[in-house]
């Protein structure tokens, strides 16, 4: 609960700080937009990391129960590594699109 209570806490200082400080003129929206995006790929590169570790891991214990299929367990977690990582370049993408475009 006190990590929580400090996250929100530290979440709302810079939130307020970027708008406090900001130059005349600025948009907020576009500074609302930057945070959000921000996050978005926070969580995205996040997840993708713990499915990449939990992919390696599967792997690893694959190999050690059966060395003979060590081969094609490499080559699929090699595939599957891809498939994760293509998501957080989707992520970006979005990101990047939302920030910029819309």
């Amino acid at each position: 609960m006190k990590i929580a209570k400090i996250l929100f806490t530290t979440l709302a200082m810079v939130l307020v700080a970027s708008v406090a400080f900001a130059a005349e003129g600025a948009d907020p929206v576009m500074s609302a937009k930057a945070y959000a995006t921000a996050i978005g790929m926070g969580i995205a590169a996040g997840l993708c990391g713990i499915g990449q570790g939990m992919g390696v891991k599967g792997a690893c214990e694959g190999i050690a129960r059966n060395p003979e299929a060590g081969g094609q367990l490499s080559t699929t977690l090699i595939l599957g590594l891809a498939f994760i990582e293509s998501l957080a370049i989707y992520a970006l993408v979005v990101n990047l699109i939302l920030l910029f475009v819309v």
